[in-house]
């Protein structure tokens, strides 16, 4: 299997509720990396990339979310993004241009652009409410009353009519 169905698959169980933007990608990030380490790979966050800053900090280079070694192939360059940054498609191009397998995680609500070869694309497609994220998880049902009697704790009862004073007290 090539590493970008592997990590899709792994990621397909991912699940999560009410993240921030930055807290949606650390969580991937985060499930990335154990899925490179359960690979038995070596993983680095935030690795050096090939490509360099803008100016006038050209002197430092870019940083990759997560990076593989494999003892089997060529090392792993993954970028994790919820928008479609031109940058990004850059930094992969010339992560494969220096015998990288380039891989980019795109997450959020559906809509994504393909990348152009060889960068490969996994999608994390995510519920968004308001500001907040959500996959695969279920919010749990409402607890309802217990059911006493065949009636349902809190349900009206049956009324017959004519209505009959209470009893008086006594």
């Amino acid at each position: 299997m090539e590493p970008a169905e592997s990590l899709s698959a792994a990621l397909a169980a991912l699940t999560f509720a009410d993240l921030t933007i930055d807290e949606t990608t650390g969580r991937i990030v985060d499930a990335v990396a154990q899925w490179g380490t359960g690979q038995g790979w070596r993983v680095y966050r935030r690795a050096p990339s090939v490509v360099t800053l803008p100016p006038p900090m050209d002197r430092q280079h870019s940083v990759l979310d997560v990076a593989c070694a494999r003892p089997d192939g060529p090392p792993l360059a993954i970028e994790v993004d919820h928008t479609n940054r031109r940058r990004t498609v850059d930094k992969l191009l010339a992560e494969a241009r220096a015998g990288r397998v380039p891989i980019w995680v795109r997450w959020g609500t559906g809509g994504f652009s393909p990348p152009p070869a060889p960068v490969a694309m996994v999608t994390v497609e995510v519920t968004r409410r308001g500001k907040l994220n959500s996959r695969g998880h279920q919010r749990p049902a409402p607890t309802h009353s217990p059911v006493l009697g065949g009636v349902a704790a809190g349900a009206p009862e049956e009324i017959t009519f004519p209505l009959d004073p209470p009893p008086e007290p006594g």
